[in-house]
């Protein structure tokens, strides 16, 4: 009887705490067999969704004009001096961009506010230009943004926020820039808190569907939270497993005694 009953939690535990691949992998396609697939051709293909990301308030952009006019008169030339020959790191480099205001703004000198709110950041690039072609010899203009972030909690190997230059970034190089998911993330369900005019929405991604590459969602967006959260089969193995041995053990040694209990009395 003892036999039986540790028989049945022990099958009870094992088929509970396993994780399928199924469960595992990333961006799954109903594929009959993958061994039988070419390998020399393309199996599929996707049309991207368009995504050009927009200047928001709060955002953090460098700004640098490039021109033959003299420095002593050029009204652009405030933070020359500090970006050239400088090798940048992420901390100087938010202390020299320009902070976009909460009016979507940048403001210059006798130009005034500028603004990029809305706009994307070649769209942000081309009005400077126009207007540094009003006032400078043969002007360069370059933008770029630098503080784009997304923060990741939950089953990732590393916890926290991403910062980087790069603002078309999806959701599988994120994971990859967190160092991956753990074993027993919950690839089916994660949340995605996105900021938006204000508001914060809350939408759920299933990264094990391929066809998650043909939605909307697919590029991360600015100050997106991520949140991976956990199998169901996380708590077996992450408590129960490691004390199973002590619980079998138990069981083994109450087993022993019943069965000398059993053969003394008779």
């Amino acid at each position: 009887m003892i036999r039986s009953i540790l028989l049945i939690v022990g099958s009870i535990v094992f088929l509970s705490s396993c994780v399928t691949n199924k469960k595992f992998t990333l961006l799954q396609k109903n594929d009959v067999n993958v061994k039988d697939l070419p390998k020399d051709s393309i199996v599929r293909t996707y049309d991207l969704k368009d995504y050009e990301y927009r200047i928001q308030p709060e955002d953090n952009i460098s700004v640098r004009f490039e021109s033959l006019t003299s420095q002593e008169y050029d009204i652009f030339n405030r933070n020359m001096m500090m970006q050239m020959n400088q090798n940048l790191n992420q901390g100087n480099a938010i202390l020299i961009g320009e902070l976009v205001d909460p009016n979507g703004e940048i403001v210059y000198p006798v130009i005034g506010k500028v603004k990029v709110a809305g706009l994307t950041v070649y769209e942000a690039q081309d009005k400077l230009q126009k207007i540094a072609d009003e006032y400078l010899e043969s002007p360069v203009v370059k933008v770029r943004l630098i503080n784009f972030r997304f923060t990741i909690l939950g089953e990732a190997r590393r916890e926290g926020t991403v910062i980087m230059g790069n603002n078309r970034v999806n959701y599988i190089e994120a994971i990859g820039l967190a160092g991956g998911l753990t074993d027993f993330a919950d690839k089916r369900n994660l949340k995605l808190i996105r900021q938006i005019d204000g508001k914060a929405e809350v939408r759920y991604l299933n990264l094990l569907d391929e066809n998650f590459i043909n939605t909307p969602e697919y590029f991360v967006h600015q100050n997106d939270i991520i949140i991976v959260p956990a199998l169901r089969q996380r708590p077996y193995q992450t408590y129960f497993g490691k004390n199973l041995s002590l619980v079998i053990s138990s069981l083994s040694l109450l087993l022993i005694t019943i069965t000398l209990i059993n053969s003394t009395s008779n």
